[in-house]
């Protein structure tokens, strides 16, 4: 791209581009518009005949870049003004259909069809032949030109029905194709339809209705059961559950209470819920999931390019390999010059990639959609056909094995102390607290319905714990070592210490300043789908999986041998985690890092595919990784694993398919027993057939649940 005004301010805008239907109108569109002194960046959208432009309105005005746009024998207007040009495409269509079919009445009734024919050949080209003009003038001959001159040889030798029947069946292929296309993308519209388009805002004591785009972020918005979250947000007051599946793939509904992070889209299943909204419409998580799936399938993956190199290349090919069909039967084997460049045309026609190009978008498309509704979101096509081929996967420990959030698993009372007194007293002294500890204390009371009191004249002890005065009297929690400096361990007291301290466990002790009152056990929590994700990934053949993290050796490897992990790395630094991806990436295969999408960044950012644990609402980590877990069920891996390897059967197999139809028809055009007419049909079958096969991957079914939560 040329930059001619470095000190203008770049502006970018998005067009829709009438006739932007294949990787070839693509090329042509760069040959354009990208080589204008200016523009800087081109991206584009076959979903959505979208051309994105990035330029200096200093150096190159809009008006030369639709002139651009014209010379490669299409228009654009802006994409939020365009009006889609499918009906005129529709009425070319039927006009060339209608004009065929009179002209063919005529011919059998003993008169002439010509007029008829040629008006079905003007019609059905109408839209055709300004791509095939600017092709010729580029000299780099694309399909639109091949069927241009298939269509003007057979009325240069006088086979007006057959000219006018390739240019209506040539144009129904392309509308039939657009069809087909579109249902992909109304699978990405069907997320951004999620959100509803007003929210019910709370103001003056009163509610009013007003569009969701207009609602400012910290606003008070009211959701009623059954009605749609309609932005990102923090439940203020009320409590139930919500559906999120449409956004995760998470089949169960989600508890929510004061405190509970929501995601515009998500239905409110039960209990009226006031939210705090903390982003705009256009922030939300289900807009920014739309635009990453948008700009995934713009940013294509690597079948999608090997098509458009063969294309390239394909495309002169063939138009060579016509005119020699119909210059050198004639001259080296008598052959009839009308015969020979029949057969010529009729191998133009057939020989047109439209079926191979067209298929890789649509199943890259579909499966990228497909993907985000079961939850799992692809960055990039490219790390949609990567999965496929993993065999080593490595995870982080706490957030991804683990749930990060530890909780008490066992309390022992000491002195006659029951667990409440103990949790009383804990609670009191942790209840300013941010560590992550003191939370796990302060959970467990809350779920035991306990009244949460605060202690006074609290003070940290670092590398011991806390204490301050509750009931009159010095309270502390700490470690097991603060008990042996208070010399106020007893007996039981360590027989109880030693059976709570087993690997995984973090056990505090509790007490006053007389005695120890008990100890409470606090671990970090393994998910319950662990292990059998850690199953099912090797069931889908990945061979190898390792363990990365910076707790203990002993820690370590007490949770890895709860989920069946053999390969262990523990007391870790980032770069530790670095250098190991790395090493695993040098025996070949690829590699993919799971981790929380913060902390391991640097590990997911060196492997071939990272993996986020994003959990709904998370951007950091979905910003972070190649591929983001819109909940937090690692079975998801299992299945990305396999829908990857559907997808790339899916495009194997159109790729093959459409091939092999072009070379069966080929050989039977020089054995004489094919017409222009056929061709045509059997093109358009192809196209379709492709399209419909990549179309299956819409329906890819969300993976089975297991009655986990999934946030």
């Amino acid at each position: 791209m040329n930059i001619a005004c470095a000190t203008c301010s770049p502006v970018r805008r998005a067009y829709r581009v009438e006739g932007l239907d294949c990787v070839e109108e693509v090329r042509a569109l760069k040959e354009t518009v990208g080589l204008l002194d200016g523009v800087e960046s081109l991206s584009f959208d076959l979903i959505r005949a979208r051309m994105v432009v990035t330029f200096n309105e200093g150096a190159v005005s809009e008006a030369k870049l639709l002139a651009a746009v014209k010379r490669a024998g299409m228009r654009a207007q802006p994409f939020s003004a365009a009006v889609d040009g499918r009906s005129a495409r529709s009425v070319s269509m039927l006009v060339a259909g209608v004009a065929t079919a009179v002209g063919l009445t005529l011919e059998l009734s003993g008169r002439t069809g010509v007029p008829a024919f040629v008006v079905g050949v003007v019609a059905g080209m109408w839209f055709v032949l300004p791509k095939a003009i600017a092709a010729a003038r580029r000299l780099r001959p694309d399909m639109n030109l091949l069927m241009a001159v298939a269509v003007a040889g057979a009325a240069a030798i006088g086979e007006w029905f057959e000219a006018s029947t390739v240019s209506y069946l040539f144009a129904l292929s392309l509308a039939l194709e657009a069809w087909s296309v579109r249902r992909a993308r109304h699978a990405i519209d069907a997320l951004l339809d999620l959100a509803p388009p007003t929210a019910r805002l709370l103001r003056d004591g009163g509610e009013e209705e007003v569009p969701a785009g207009e609602v400012v972020p910290h606003s008070l918005v009211r959701v009623f059961p059954g009605e749609r979250i309609p932005l990102d947000g923090v439940v203020e007051a009320g409590a139930g559950a919500v559906d999120e599946s449409l956004l995760t793939g998470e089949s169960l509904p989600v508890a929510k209470e004061i405190g509970s992070e929501v995601v515009a889209g998500s239905i409110n299943g039960e209990g009226t819920l006031d939210v705090r909204t903390t982003k705009s419409a256009d922030e939300s998580t289900i807009a920014h999931i739309t635009r990453l799936v948008e700009e995934a399938g713009q940013r294509g993956s690597r079948s999608e390019r090997w098509v458009e190199r063969f294309a390239a290349r394909y495309t002169p090919i063939v138009m060579v390999c016509a005119l020699l069909a119909a210059v050198m039967p004639p001259l080296v084997a008598g052959v009839a010059w009308g015969d020979a460049v029949y057969r010529a045309l009729v191998l133009l026609v057939i020989a047109c990639p439209c079926a191979l190009v067209i298929s890789t978008p649509v199943s890259i498309v579909s499966a990228l959609a497909a993907a985000a509704r079961n939850g799992v979101l692809v960055k990039e096509g490219a790390f949609l056909e990567l999965p496929a081929r993993l065999r080593t996967v490595a995870f982080d420990k706490t957030g991804t094995i683990t749930k990060g959030r530890p909780r008490v698993v066992e309390l022992v009372g000491l002195e006659g102390y029951s667990e409440q007194d103990l949790l009383t007293r804990a609670a009191a002294v942790e209840s300013g607290s941010e560590h992550p500890l003191a939370g796990a204390i302060l959970d467990e009371a809350r779920k035991r319905g306990l009244a949460l009191s605060r202690a006074t004249n609290v003070r940290a002890v670092p590398g011991r714990g806390a204490e301050g005065t509750f009931e009159s009297r010095t309270c502390w929690v700490g470690s097991p070592r603060w008990l042996e400096e208070r010399e106020l361990a007893t007996p039981e007291s360590r027989a109880q210490l030693e059976r709570l301290s087993v690997p995984g466990r973090s056990v505090m002790v509790v007490g006053d300043d007389r005695r120890a009152c008990g100890l409470i056990a606090v671990a970090d929590e393994i998910r319950p789908e662990a292990a059998r994700a850690i199953a099912d990934l090797r069931q889908a053949g990945v061979r190898h999986v390792v363990m990365l993290t910076g707790d203990s050796e002993a820690t370590a490897r007490a949770v890895a041998a709860r989920v069946g992990i053999e390969d262990v790395r523990a007391e870790l630094l980032p770069e530790d985690k670095i250098a190991i991806v790395e090493a695993l990436r040098s025996d070949g295969d690829p590699v993919a890092m799971v981790g929380d999408g913060v902390n391991d960044a640097p590990a997911l950012a060196m492997a071939d595919i990272g993996i986020a644990m994003a959990a709904a609402g998370s951007d950091t980590a979905i910003e972070t990784a190649d591929v983001a877990l819109m909940t937090s069920d690692l079975t998801r891996l299992a299945w990305l694993v396999r829908h990857s390897r559907r997808t790339l059967s899916i495009l194997r197999q159109n790729i093959i398919g459409a091939l092999c139809i072009k070379v069966i028809f080929v050989l039977l055009t020089f054995a004489g027993f094919t017409a222009l007419w056929m061709a045509i049909a059997a093109d358009m079958g192809a196209s379709l057939a492709v399209v419909f096969n990549a179309l299956r991957l819409l329906k890819a079914r969300q993976p089975e649940r297991t009655g986990m939560e999934g946030s």
